[in-house]
């Protein structure tokens, strides 16, 4: 408990710390001219998650646990992906087969069978880009994600795995502590660095927790869990398609955009957006204790299609941003302005 706390903590202060020196060698060394907003703030939720989750065997004070060294590898080779997107342009195929190649890893190891194996690594997939697509608005994702990691944190420790219920722990603080520098008016930004690498480490512990063969129960947990997300790639997805714009360019058509639309502020949207990623997941930990049967959590699949439809009536901006460097903005956009891009699939 003693090293679980400490390492919470350590980890809010080193992540705070490193994104703020990172955003001042940007600012010295990056680009010139404009307004632009540094974006390599996952290297600090990464390195710090990673660095802190390993310091406890380290110090001989904590074990990582079975099953996590190889999950922090792979998370680690999505963040790497992520970083080398976020400097130069790098085609969606050679991220897909690093994300894929990643997650067969974890979904291997957790052993489930071929059939529920090769639907873990496509929903592991899945939900990283589906994080990655809602980092889109100041606070935004950090706040969701802090949330579903607090979520599967319980998940994992109730399942017998408090090794990855500490590594949760700590991706939650770093994402914390990173909100300290990304809530509006955002200072810096996660990139693809960062949202990469949280979405799979939240998806791929996921998997790993949950090593039974997929049935009701987890299908509906997995679900309330990563409810916020779902909704806005969906969102996104139907939005695009229905004002004939390409899929995998970004625009300001998610659901922080559209909140903002209805009147509240950059601020306000994510704080919704926070405390529905809390209704939701305190849905999902009822499901997980069995006290709520998955099957009476039925209702909760129609929010995502009510949600989609009745948001599809806020009129957000028309054609889709031009492509710039990722969250450059222009002088007459706001901080949490729809700047998407998402490496090309925002």
């Amino acid at each position: 408990m003693l090293h679980g706390l400490a390492a919470a903590t350590s980890a809010v202060v080193v992540t705070a710390l490193l994104a703020a020196l990172i955003r001042a060698l940007m600012l010295k060394f990056g680009r010139r001219g404009g307004d632009v907003t540094p974006h390599l703030g996952g290297i600090a939720v990464s390195l710090t998650t990673v660095g802190v989750a390993c310091a406890g065997p380290v110090l001989d004070v904590a074990e990582l646990g079975e099953g996590v060294a190889p999950l922090l590898a792979a998370s680690g080779a999505v963040a790497l992906i992520g970083l080398v997107g976020d400097l130069r342009p790098l085609g969606v195929r050679v991220r897909l087969v690093v994300e894929a190649a990643a997650a067969t890893t974890v979904v291997t190891l957790a052993g489930l069978s071929p059939g529920a194996g090769a639907l873990a690594v496509l929903w592991i997939v899945f939900v990283t880009h589906a994080f990655q697509l809602l980092d889109s608005s100041d606070g935004a994702m950090g706040a969701v994600a802090a949330v579903t990691a607090l979520g599967l944190a319980v998940c994992a420790i109730a399942e017998g795995h408090p090794g990855h219920g500490l590594l949760l722990s700590v991706l939650a603080a770093a994402l914390t502590g990173f909100l300290l520098h990304n809530w509006y008016p955002a200072r810096i930004h996660l990139g693809d660095c960062g949202s990469l690498f949280t979405g799979f480490l939240l998806a791929s512990s996921a998997v790993a927790v949950h090593t039974r063969e997929p049935g009701a129960q987890t299908c509906a947990e997995l679900f309330a869990l990563t409810l916020v997300v779902l909704t806005d790639t969906l969102l996104v997805l139907v939005s695009r398609r229905r004002a004939g714009r390409p899929i995998l360019r970004g625009g300001g058509d998610h659901i922080a955009h559209r909140l903002r639309k209805l009147g509240l502020t950059t601020q306000g949207s994510a704080v919704v957006l926070g405390a529905a990623a809390l209704a939701a997941t305190l849905v999902g930990l009822q499901i997980h204790d069995g006290r709520i049967d998955p099957v009476a959590a039925l209702p909760l699949g129609l929010v995502v299609p009510v949600a989609v439809v009745l948001l599809l009536r806020v009129p957000v901006n028309g054609p889709a941003l031009r492509r710039r460097a990722p969250h450059a903005r222009t002088p007459n956009e706001s901080a949490g302005a729809p700047v998407d891009l998402a490496g090309g699939l925002g």
